[in-house]
Formats: structure tokens, C-alpha cells, sequence
């Protein structure tokens, strides 16, 4: 396979050159010449899956797919034929983005361990990004990827879609604006997904898969079809499980209700249950674990998997008893996922089935007033995203932020396998007193070439 090496100089005067999409001012010219005007931005996607196959087809309300890419030939054929096979296939990105400089945006839907060196490369070569959550597989990519984004100054919307969803808003608005009193306790709760599986012998690589690609900057392991497509997840060498797949989604909207998006919790701590005991060849993130972590203010955050009946099913009452070591919680209210806020005078509970509480309920006879403090307002995420492309404003989820919501996540990780309090300095960025912690492969980790991310 040919390797594609781009230097960060040529990146950055790529983006330099194309600080204002290619796409407006040509549809201006050609609409001065007295031809048919196009104000639709070109669009490719990288990594079109599940998940990359829907953020595509939302996307192209409001832009030309033009090119589709993926390590599996069969899932960009599929995405080309969508659009009548007219957007061109390719397998490698890098190709891609050198061939194709007319793209004005991309999509990112590729598995976690992939993100930030495509949107890093995207972004030095003026694309306007985006991308699936979560932001990154470390909190160091997570730092290097915001500093790409100040330094090209591109548009960039990380898909925690629930910013763009009226009742999430609201109900973050109802708790910055005092409406259960002072903040004292945030419980965030996600879906069950049981990652009991393996060991999974090895198979052969299939023909329209580039394994090698694929698997990127992790380390190189015999191909067995579980680690791939949707069970990726499961891999701590891809991903950090359901604690920062999900986590992201709901720990955004915690984060936005506390008021806390520039900030980060004072200390985390917490246990796991991991159902394949660290055996080899087996699934090795946790399906279920129990977080405490304390915030600025005296908050108190709780971050655990619902207790649905998938979840019941699955564990017995003396592991469930050890796992939440007395934690005190009413359990009829945490068996749906979603976010509970608590304060002093009441609670609000939001998932995306909508916002409840008496708050919620009072709000036609009490509505907010008119110097209420008011939240971004979006209400399609990926309209909102092409509307920023074209206004250069900032969309509705900044890579900022998101940063700062999945560092929390990146830290429980770091917590549930060290079963010890890790202490974080949100100023620094950094973990502190705990030397082996600040080594852990959720802060950095090593890259296999030639697949390194350039600072």
C-alpha cells in the first residue's frame, strides 16, 4: 500500500488557502458567469458504517456527496450506491483527502481510534469536520486536536446530537437558571450493553477489508470479525467501552447543566465488573461499573449503567451489593438511562424521551423570564453544522468542550482499572500525585507506524 506522508507546513498552508470554502465563492463566480449556481458544499465521508452511513444520509440534505471512503470496500460501495454509485469509493483517506481537493467537508463515522487523525489531517487541509463522538481515544489526541482547530480555524461539530434537542436545552436551562435550587448531586446513567464474549480464534482477512488500515495506530493483532464494525467498542485498543461511547452523550448534557464546560471534576474514583476476567482474546472493557466523581461547587456526579432488566439479568444481587458499595441510591429511579439533576428544592430527569419533574411541569404557569439565562439554541445538529460552515460561527458541540466532557470519561476509565481516587487539576489538564495514573493509556498512548498523529 502506498503510504501518504503530509507535512504539517503543507497542511496548514492548505488550510491557510482555503479559509473560506472553495464551494461559496466558486458558486459566486459561476452564478456571476451566467451559469447554473451550486451553493452546495461537497461532501466525503470517512467511515460509513452504521453510524457513518446515518450521519451521511443527514448530511446530504444540505451538500453533494461526492466521495465515500472506508477500510471495508463493501461498506463504501454500499454508501456510494445510495446516491446511485455517482459518489466516487475509495479505501484509503489519506488518498482521498490528497486526490480530492475540491471537498469541502467531511464526515467522520470511523471507529474511535481513528478520529482525531483523520479530523487533524481533514482540518489541516481546510475541510470543515464533522465528526462522531467520542472526540478521541486519549485525553492527549483530545488536546491535540483542539489546538488544530484554533490554529486552522475550521468549523468543527462533534455529534453529541442531544445539544440539538429542545428538552435537553430546556432542562438545562431550568438548572442553571435555579429552578431546583442549588445543585447538590448529577446522576448520569447508561444504556446495558453486555460485553461478555470470546476467546474468538483467528479467521482470515477478508478480501475487501484492509485489515493492516483498519486497525491504525493500535497494535497489530490477528483479525477475528468481533473486533470489528460495531463490537469495536468492546476493545480497549479502539475504544474505552460504554463508559466514553455513551458516556459522552450524557455526560455532555451533565456538563452543560453544571455549568461546568471550561472545568472538570476535583477528584474520581470507582469499580467494574469485567466479564471476561482479562482472558486473553476476549471483549476486555467493563459492561457495568459504578463512578463517584466530585465537582467545583460541592457537586456530587454518580455515573453507572441503568438498572434495566438486561442489566438484572445479568448479575447477581452480591456482585450488584459490592459493585455500589452502599452508595445509597433510590434504584426505582435509575433504571432508565438519561441524566438526573438534584438540587436543593427538586430534581429534573432528561433522557431522550423528554424532561421531567415539577419544574418541567410548572413552566406554563411560571415560565422563565426574559433575562434568563439561555443556552445555545439548536434544534438539528446537522443543519446547525452547515449553517455554521457557511457563517463561520460556532456550532452547537465545539471540540472545546467536548474535550473537557470526555476527559471526565477518560479519567473513570483511568479510576475503575487502578481501583484507587484519582485526583484531576482542570487548570492543568493533568492527573495529580499519581505518577503511574498519568502514564495510563487513556492519557497517551503509543502509536504504531506509520500511522502516528502529527502534532
Amino acid at each position: 500500500m502506498r503510504r501518504l506522508r503530509f507535512s504539517r507546513r503543507r497542511m496548514l498552508a492548505a488550510a491557510s488557502a482555503l479559509a473560506v470554502p472553495y464551494w461559496f465563492t466558486h458558486s459566486r463566480v459561476m452564478g456571476q458567469g451566467g451559469e447554473e449556481k451550486n451553493d452546495r458544499p461537497r461532501i466525503a465521508a470517512i467511515g460509513v458504517g452504521g453510524r457513518g452511513t446515518a450521519i451521511l444520509k443527514s448530511a446530504a440534505r444540505f451538500g453533494d456527496v461526492v466521495a465515500v471512503c472506508d477500510a471495508d470496500l463493501q461498506h463504501a460501495e454500499a454508501a456510494s450506491q445510495l446516491f446511485d454509485g455517482k459518489p466516487a469509493v475509495y479505501q484509503d483517506y489519506r488518498k482521498l483527502l490528497e486526490e480530492r481537493q475540491d471537498i469541502d467537508v467531511v464526515l467522520n463515522g470511523t471507529p474511535d481510534h481513528w478520529h482525531t487523525a483523520i479530523n487533524v489531517m481533514a482540518c489541516r487541509l481546510g475541510k470543515d469536520v464533522y465528526t462522531e463522538k467520542p472526540l478521541g481515544l486519549t485525553i492527549e489526541e483530545g488536546k491535540i486536536f483542539r489546538q488544530v482547530v484554533a490554529e486552522t480555524r475550521r468549523i468543527v461539530q462533534v455529534g453529541t446530537q442531544q445539544r440539538s434537542v429542545a428538552h435537553f436545552r430546556l432542562a438545562c436551562e431550568l438548572v442553571r437558571n435555579g429552578r431546583i435550587g442549588k445543585l447538590q448531586r448529577v446522576i448520569v446513567t447508561l444504556p446495558f450493553w453486555n460485553t461478555k464474549g470470546g476467546p474468538f480464534k483467528p479467521q482470515s482477512v477478508p478480501p475487501h477489508l484492509n485489515w493492516d488500515l483498519w486497525q491504525g495506530q493500535a497494535p497489530e493483532r490477528p483479525y477475528y470479525p468481533e473486533r470489528v464494525h460495531f463490537n469495536f467498542r468492546w476493545w480497549s485498543e479502539y475504544a474505552g467501552g460504554i463508559i466514553t461511547d455513551w458516556g459522552q452523550h450524557h455526560m455532555d448534557i451533565a456538563y452543560w447543566g453544571m455549568d461546568m464546560e471550561n472545568s472538570g471534576p476535583l477528584w474520581v474514583e470507582g469499580e467494574a465488573i469485567f466479564p471476561n476476567e482479562g482472558k486473553p482474546d476476549c471483549y476486555d472493557n467493563p459492561d457495568r461499573f459504578f463512578v463517584k466523581m466530585l465537582f467545583p461547587g460541592d457537586i456530587e456526579l454518580l455515573y453507572f449503567v441503568a438498572h434495566d432488566e438486561r442489566y438484572r439479568a445479568t448479575i447477581t444481587s452480591e456482585e450488584d451489593v459490592q459493585l455500589f458499595n452502599q452508595a445509597q441510591l433510590d434504584l426505582p429511579e435509575t433504571s432508565r438511562n438519561g441524566i438526573m439533576f438534584i438540587g436543593e428544592k427538586g430534581r429534573i430527569f432528561v433522557n431522550r424521551g423528554g424532561a421531567y419533574g415539577k419544574a418541567v411541569e410548572e413552566l406554563k404557569e411560571n415560565p422563565l423570564p426574559a433575562n434568563a439565562i439561555r443556552l445555545y439554541e439548536s434544534d438539528d445538529h446537522m443543519a446547525n453544522f452547515f449553517d455554521c460552515v457557511k457563517s463561520r460561527k460556532q456550532p452547537a458541540s465545539t471540540v472545546a468542550v467536548a474535550h473537557r466532557v470526555l476527559t471526565a470519561c477518560h479519567v473513570a476509565n483511568i479510576a475503575i482499572r487502578l481501583k484507587r481516587r484519582i485526583y484531576w487539576d482542570a487548570t492543568k489538564e493533568e492527573i495529580i500525585g499519581d505518577a503511574e495514573a498519568a502514564q495510563s493509556i487513556y492519557v497517551k498512548r503509543p502509536q504504531r507506524p506509520p500511522y502516528t498523529i502529527e502534532v
